[in-house]
């Protein structure tokens, strides 16, 4: 394994950046494994097949908590905004498990008082007084992995639940979280406006203070892309879907914040947006990313990616495969990759805040977007 420079010196040196002030930080876990890899997924997750399931999962639990020691240099002093608990499925481990990282967690930052703590869950890996246990091991939002309601559209999905268990696990969800989040797809094979009109009333019927749906999409590397789903939705069909989407929300009282996320007033998920607002995040966990900013320079972080590597190289103090600074020509596309996933916008001075750049590295692009009608400025 490489051996990568992780001096905070180094990253602390003069450079051509000048951040006035470091962004807001969160924390992102990755904890990699499902009971099955769906068609449609490419985030980096992977089947389980041990034997050992209270073992592995302390095991990789040390190998997180060692790669967060590792990396406290690079963020002494700050404060947490929020922590998110991605995957793969972390449901599947233990409410004690994810109470013993978030003890970790606590153990060696400085959590705000009110910090978010997002923990990812699906309905098949659901057991009743399951989510509530997760609610007692200091969980405070949990964003459930339904896709649909409807057996129709799961199998072919490739998910382990059926629609009895997904409402199930919404139901409990409602009881012990105040924001919790629903996670739904559309342009499905096969599925009608008339479907997705169904689906939409089912998880509205259960008040979800945030609702995050999401189009199909055949990413390369996936079973879809090697095998694509017949009976797609046409372009049409999709927009149409959308613009009920989009409306049928707002009559909930979920307003459209982001491309694919509605949410009532106070439930927008603080960690999201500080990824889209360019904020900082440190990235644990097998295949994690993740993103530092300096005084003079940005540094992007990526984890190794197959969870025993990860493990092996976490527990030998070298958790990454890589770790970059982002060229300064990269700078401008990379917020505006993100800040325009927002209905707001962006305010211009947060740009030269969070990039250490003047205005004037985009200024003709603003110009030449606005005589388009693609941009508007307030």
């Amino acid at each position: 394994m490489a051996e990568l420079n992780l001096n905070p010196v180094h990253w602390m040196r003069p450079g051509t950046l000048q951040l006035s002030s470091l962004p807001p930080l969160s924390v992102y876990v990755h904890l990699p494994w499902c009971l099955k890899k769906c068609p449609y997924c490419d985030f980096n997750s992977h089947e389980w097949r041990g034997d050992d399931w209270v073992a592995a999962e302390q095991r990789y639990l040390d190998a997180v908590c060692a790669d967060l020691d590792a990396s406290l240099p690079l963020i002494w002093g700050r404060s947490v905004q929020s922590v998110f608990i991605g995957g793969g499925t972390p449901s599947l481990f233990s409410p004690q498990g994810i109470e013993r990282l978030l003890a970790d967690l606590r153990a060696r930052l400085r959590l705000v008082a009110d910090a978010e703590i997002t923990l990812e869950a699906n309905p098949g890996t659901f057991e009743k007084d399951r989510f509530k246990a997760f609610r007692q091991a200091g969980v405070t939002r949990l964003s459930i992995g339904v896709q649909s309601f409807d057996d129709r559209f799961l199998k072919p999905l490739g998910r382990v639940h059926d629609a009895g268990q997904a409402m199930a696990a919404v139901a409990e969800a409602a009881q012990c979280f105040e924001t919790f989040n629903i996670d739904l797809m559309y342009a499905l094979p096969g599925q009608s406006l008339d479907d997705l009109a169904a689906d939409l009333e089912r998880a509205l019927s259960f008040g979800p203070p945030h609702l995050s749906v999401y189009h199909l999409t055949i990413e390369p590397n996936t079973a879809f892309a090697k095998f694509p789903p017949q009976d797609l939705p046409d372009d049409d069909t999709a927009y149409d879907m959308l613009d009920l989407i989009t409306a049928r929300t707002a009559q909930a009282g979920l307003g459209r914040y982001e491309v694919s996320a509605y949410a009532r007033e106070g439930h927008r998920c603080e960690h999201n947006l500080n990824y889209w607002q360019f904020g900082d995040y440190l990235g644990l966990g097998a295949g994690a990313h993740g993103k530092l900013s300096f005084a003079h320079r940005v540094m992007r972080t990526v984890r190794w990616r197959e969870p025993q590597r990860y493990i092996e190289g976490a527990c030998a103090g070298q958790a990454l495969s890589q770790a970059d600074e982002v060229r300064r020509a990269d700078l401008p596309f990379e917020f505006m990759l993100n800040a325009l996933r927002l209905r707001d916008g962006f305010d211009l001075a947060q740009y030269t805040e969070r990039t250490g750049l003047p205005l004037s590295s985009v200024q003709a692009a603003l110009e030449q977007a606005e005589e388009k009608g693609l941009l508007i400025r307030q």
